[in-house]
């Protein structure tokens, strides 16, 4: 009896298992892992960025196109709330303003979306400051807008109707000052004096040597000054020729020291004379200028300096 023997199928061979490709990093991802910073962080601010771009372009485009202007603020606005909103405020270059007036002026904006912040406005406002001679404001992205402010410096005293005001060089106001906070400045008194103060400044450079000893100066007029020194004198300039006249002031006390000799008034109002004032002086004395020094002293009748000028006073000839 014949035997029937089945046979299984043939064994399968074993099929060889493929390599995985070993996946290489990019330059992107190689340049990202040496950044001192999380993966997370470089991502979010590439995502700020793009919005931010996103933002300018599709502003840029409503305003192309003339989309009314309540699509693209609304459109401004969800860039705020994305995060371009202003929280920070960076203020440089100030010295003597408050700096919390600067901070209320940068954030006084009808909305702190950062596209919506009008620049020039911000600039505008800080400049009706007279502390503030010009400024620069800009944003940096995201939340920051940065100031930059360059001050006036102050040059005197403006003294008015009994109220004490800093002024700079040109005459602008700064502030008020109070009595027992005198600033060691030249002190300048009268209505209008502080828009003369350029002026008044090229007087004082016509005689540097005074200039220390000058401490008030009277806008008499509207049209000439009266000098207070330290040693209690006040000398009368005339109108025009101010500067040739304090000059030759300079020249004779320099040569023959005035101030200081218990005088109380000088008048140079007429350019060929120098009267002066002594308490109780009843006749005038002539003096030589420098170049005639050692000219022999004269005696005169008391004239009367002028208008403005007092009776009974010495008369130094020029």
């Amino acid at each position: 009896m014949s035997r029937t023997i089945k046979r299984g199928p043939p064994p399968r061979r074993p099929v060889p298992r493929r390599r995985q490709p070993v996946k290489r990093a990019t330059l992107s991802e190689r340049l990202l892992a040496r950044v001192p910073v999380s993966e997370e962080a470089v991502k979010k601010a590439v995502t700020w960025t793009i919005l931010g771009g996103a933002g300018a372009a599709l502003l840029a485009v409503a305003a192309y196109v003339g989309v009314p202007g309540m699509i693209g603020t609304a459109i401004a606005e969800q860039a705020g709330h994305a995060g371009f909103r202003v929280q920070q405020i960076e203020v440089t270059g100030l010295k003597r303003m408050d700096r919390m007036t600067v901070y209320a002026v940068a954030l006084d904006q009808q909305s702190r979306a950062m596209p919506l912040v009008n620049l020039e406005d911000v600039r505008a406002k800080l400049l009706r400051y007279g502390w503030i001679k010009d400024a620069h404001v800009s944003r940096r992205l995201p939340d920051t807008l940065l100031v930059d402010i360059e001050e006036r410096t102050p040059a005197a005293v403006w003294q008015d109707n009994g109220q004490l005001t800093l002024i700079d060089a040109g005459g602008v106001l700064l502030e008020p000052v109070q009595p027992e906070a005198m600033p060691d400045l030249p002190l300048i008194i009268g209505p209008g004096a502080n828009l003369q103060e350029p002026g008044y400044q090229a007087l004082l450079a016509a005689a540097p040597a005074l200039k220390p000893r000058v401490k008030a100066a009277t806008w008499i007029g509207n049209r000439r000054w009266d000098l207070t020194f330290d040693s209690g004198e006040t000398l009368a300039l005339p109108e025009d020729g101010a500067g040739a006249a304090l000059m030759k002031f300079a020249a004779m006390d320099g040569s023959r020291p005035l101030l200081g000799r218990g005088w109380l008034r000088f008048d140079m109002r007429d350019p060929a004379k120098l009267v002066a004032r002594k308490p109780g002086l009843n006749q005038n004395h002539a003096l030589a200028e420098p170049a005639q020094a050692g000219a022999t002293n004269a005696t005169a009748p008391a004239t009367d300096g002028g208008a403005e000028g007092p009776r009974g006073d010495g008369e130094i000839q020029g």
